[in-house]
């Protein structure tokens, strides 16, 4: 039985040469009543991501990827972070061995909703398994109970010591921009690779339906 089905919103560019994915995160009950979602490899690199799996509802996050070893401390503070941000627990694992093109790592690691790791594999065994114990009760707690440190909450309660409710307006400038369809960098007209062309692959021709229209 499929229960959960998610296209990936965050292709590992300039290598990937497909689509974003249109679905958003779907969030699922789980083993015991806890809160599952899934994300894919290069999607933990992006904090909104694992912000947008809380925010729906998410206890355990699921991360699936095919890193190399030049990205492994990335991959750590980012599954690390990830958890901490959001009071959720991250559970990653990572592809051991070739593709034939990359040599993948093998690293998997659970970290608890503190960020702290709860367990990880040595890596580059394909047949490692790493099992741990997830308390879906501790994050609720943690998120129910704590001041300090609820982050996710906070966002959008700013200053709640000092104005009732806290702020709750969105003060962020790349928040408002990419709202309207007008996310830019200052640095934007400097950058060398904004299409797949260094991989071999032809200049796209086709907008993306989600786009806003100018």
């Amino acid at each position: 039985e499929e229960v959960l089905y998610y296209r990936k919103l965050h292709p590992w560019c300039p290598v990937e040469p497909w689509s974003p994915g249109d679905l958003g995160i779907p969030v699922i009950d789980g083993p015991n009543g806890c809160k599952l979602a899934l994300i894919i490899c290069h999607d933990g690199n992006f904090p909104e991501m694992a912000r947008e799996c809380a925010y729906k509802g998410a206890e355990v996050m699921i991360r699936t990827a095919g890193y190399t070893a030049p990205i492994r401390h990335a991959w750590k503070i980012t599954n690390q972070s990830n958890a901490f941000q959001n009071l959720m627990v991250t559970a990653s694992v990572c592809m051991s061995g070739s593709d034939g093109t990359f040599d993948s790592m093998g690293e998997g690691m659970i970290c608890n909703f503190d960020g702290t790791v709860l367990v990880a594999s040595n890596g580059g065994r394909p047949d490692e398994i790493i099992t741990g114990e997830v308390r879906p009760d501790l994050i609720r707690e943690a998120r129910l109970g704590w001041g300090v440190e609820n982050n996710i909450y906070q966002l959008g309660a700013r200053a709640m010591t000092a104005v009732r409710g806290g702020a709750r307006d969105c003060p962020y400038t790349f928040m408002q921009d990419m709202v309207q369809g007008k996310y830019r960098l200052p640095w934007h007209d400097e950058i060398s690779i904004k299409d797949g062309t260094s991989c071999g692959f032809e200049p796209p021709t086709r907008e993306y339906k989600g786009n806003l229209s100018e």
